[in-house]
Parts: structure tokens; sequence; C-alpha cells
């Protein structure tokens, strides 16, 4: 269980990666998006607080090079259901390009869904 009472029922991972603009924002929205492709949940209606998915709680940490630069509101708007709350923390990887206009990011995103 979370600090705010959220029963985590299922983990996601996902990984995004800005190529050379160095936006901690398109990094984690990808990240995001990476997660939610690889996942069904059919039942998961049924197990929910009056079978709603509004009632679903989606707790998403993003771990990302400029973590504070990080726009919370458009990372959780990738996530299509649910009452979502996005913690950017600073971790992810930063690497040159190689293109010489800006760093690789990448960033790690953990989504964990509950109610």
């Amino acid at each position: 269980m979370s600090a705010d009472g959220c029963f985590p029922l299922i983990h996601e991972t996902g990984l995004g990666v800005d190529l050379h603009g160095e936006d901690p924002t398109k990094a984690a929205r990808r990240a995001v998006q990476d997660a939610i492709r690889r996942v069904s949940f059919p039942g998961l209606a049924a197990l929910l607080p009056d079978g709603d998915r509004a009632n679903m709680r989606v707790e998403v940490t993003v771990a990302v090079p400029g973590a504070d630069r990080v726009r919370a509101d458009e990372v959780a708007a990738e996530l299509p259901y649910g009452r979502v709350r996005v913690t950017a923390v600073e971790g992810g990887l930063r690497h040159p390009s190689g293109l010489g206009a800006g760093d690789l990011i990448a960033c790690v995103a953990l989504l964990a869904v509950g109610w």
C-alpha cells in the first residue's frame, strides 16, 4: 500500500527517450506510452469499487534527468482512465546524442495501478 492508501494490483514499467531535445516531459510521456502498450487488464473493472474505471488509481513515478522540469499534467494525460498522480524523480540517463545539438535523455517509468 502506498503512503496515500492506494492498493497497487499491477505494476508495469516503460522506457522513453528524447533523442536530441533534452525534454524530460517528452521522455516521460514516451516511457508511460511504452508501459501501457504492453499491458491489458480485461478483468480489472470487476475488482474496482463499483466496477468503474474512474475509481482506478494510477501512481506514476518517472526517473529522468531534469525531473524538476517534468510537466506532470502532460504525463498524466497519457493515461486514459482513473485518478492519476505523477511523481518525477531525478534519474534516468543523459548521454551525448552525437548529433551536436543536445543530449539524449532516457526516462524509466513505473506505473502502479490499483484502487
